[in-house]
């Protein structure tokens, strides 16, 4: 089939309408011997279609590959949260879409919880758990995918927690962070540090310059940062029907700098132009300088603007760019440098050097001999610096989810290892969870693990290895 021959309107946002088991897939190649565990993946797959509704809003579903000596299978199940289960009752959708609001017609149920689960899903002191940034975590049962509910930690923990927690790979802690946490469109942060053993240590809340959708945060060896920028959230605007969620450039960004020994209190608040930015790739210590590599946009994605004038569609690309603090100089400003030109998305790194000095990095990136670049058509490999190792680019037509990567071993160098990502095969309108040789990604796939159906195109996932 040519690339002509695949129709325009076929797209892999589209739900699934199923959960399904399967035991045995078929391999093309050979399974590294030393993959023996399971990659999680979560993304939105909407129970009942709503008109209009922001694709971010679907419920969740789970894909799980589970690899071992060499075989693979594969399951699949939507997280059932209040929400899933009071529209599966209905049966049909009741939520508009962000917050509480009802559909028109929607019959009465006493929930009024709208969370979707649908962004990522971590594992972390022995529990999996679901995640998006306007809700508790929600546990999940390993390997059988069922769901447990709500997870707050023994009561020590309310509100909103992120999609984006980051595990200290010396410690053990998670760093944990939720916006709104006053309330719907409030300009309140949480923060809290979750011990090696599960234990809440640590649980607070502070203001920020204005209510904002910040959907990362950055986190070194020593220092924690959050960047407040202009996406804003406003209740006033959403009463008026006016987007609730908008692109606000006057504003400018913010990004908050606190020592992990300190308080909320003595953050000390660094000044940027607008700029967006969804994922961190990684940031550490270097003196008294922090370095952190960001997939930065100049103009948030996916939202209007505030004020109804048309969007730039070539601002609204993202690419690895380089933010740099100096907190011995006497300024609020910092320093923002573009790696590549590439457009890209998913950064990930080997976890194992997560706030610590890397050589290492991978994010899905964009075909850059095809026009428009929204689409995710590949693979970047860079090294420390942001320079470029490799590259591969898919068919044209295909496309790819983020990459997650696995150690060959405990003792295993940083970066020695592979990089398991999802792949849509357009031609065919199924999906393949694809190894690749991390270090030399541009040889492509050592393994392809081929699926009878899509995997609709998603937000995040991990791996969890078996033992």
């Amino acid at each position: 089939m040519l690339q002509a021959d695949i129709p325009a309107a076929l797209d892999n946002r589209a739900p699934i309408p199923m959960e399904c088991d399967a035991p045995s897939l078929e391999i093309e190649g050979e399974l590294p011997r030393e993959l023996n565990g399971t990659l999680y993946r979560n993304g939105p797959n909407p129970q009942f279609e709503v008109p209009g509704a922001h694709w971010f809003v679907g419920d969740g579903m789970l894909h799980a590959f589970h690899l071992e000596n060499g075989r693979a299978s594969y399951r699949n199940r939507w997280v059932r949260t209040p929400k899933w289960l009071a529209e599966h009752d209905a049966g049909r959708a009741i939520f508009a879409g962000f917050g509480s609001r009802r559909l028109a017609g929607a019959p009465a149920t006493d929930c009024n919880d709208s969370g979707a689960a649908n962004t990522n899903i971590v594992w972390h002191a022995g529990r999996l758990l679901a995640l998006e940034e306007g809700h508790l975590p929600t546990e999940i049962e390993p390997g059988t995918l069922a769901t447990r509910g709500y997870y707050d930690f023994d009561r020590r923990i309310s509100g909103p927690f992120t999609a984006h927690p980051k595990v200290d790979p010396t410690t053990g802690e998670m760093m944990f962070f939720g916006y709104n946490a006053n309330g719907p469109f409030s300009p309140a942060l949480s923060y809290g540090v979750i011990d090696a053993a599960g234990q809440v240590s640590r649980f607070e809340r502070f203001e920020t310059p204005y209510a904002s959708m910040v959907h990362d945060f950055i986190v070194t060896a020593n220092h924690v940062l959050f960047p407040i920028l202009p996406l804003t959230g406003s209740l006033d605007r959403a009463m008026k029907g006016q987007p609730a969620y908008g692109w606000e450039p006057a504003k400018g960004g913010y990004v908050g700098i606190m020592a992990r020994n300190a308080s909320t209190s003595d953050i000390r608040w660094f000044r940027a132009e607008a700029c967006y930015v969804f994922h961190v790739l990684n940031a550490w210590d270097d003196g008294s300088r922090i370095v952190a590599d960001v997939m930065q946009y100049e103009e948030a994605p996916l939202f209007p603007r505030v004020d109804g004038a048309p969007s730039d569609p070539a601002r609204m690309q993202a690419r690895l760019c380089r933010w740099t603090f100096d907190l011995a100089a006497n300024t609020d400003r910092f320093s923002r440098v573009y790696l590549d030109d590439l457009i890209g998305e998913f950064p990930r790194i080997d976890d194992r050097r997560a706030g610590l000095l890397t050589r290492h990095g991978w994010y899905a990136c964009a075909n850059p001999e095809l026009p428009g670049g929204g689409a995710l058509h590949g693979l970047a490999h860079v090294n420390g610096d942001g320079a470029r190792k490799g590259l591969y680019l898919l068919p044209k037509g295909d496309s790819i989810s983020e990459p997650v990567f696995v150690e060959r071993g405990s003792d295993a160098a940083e970066g020695d290892g592979w990089l398991l990502a999802v792949v849509w095969r357009a031609r065919e309108n199924r999906s393949d969870l694809a190894v690749f040789n991390a270090q030399d990604v541009a040889s492509g796939p050592v393994a392809l693990v081929k699926l009878g159906h899509r995997v609709p195109d998603g937000f995040h996932g991990n791996w969890v290895p078996a033992a």
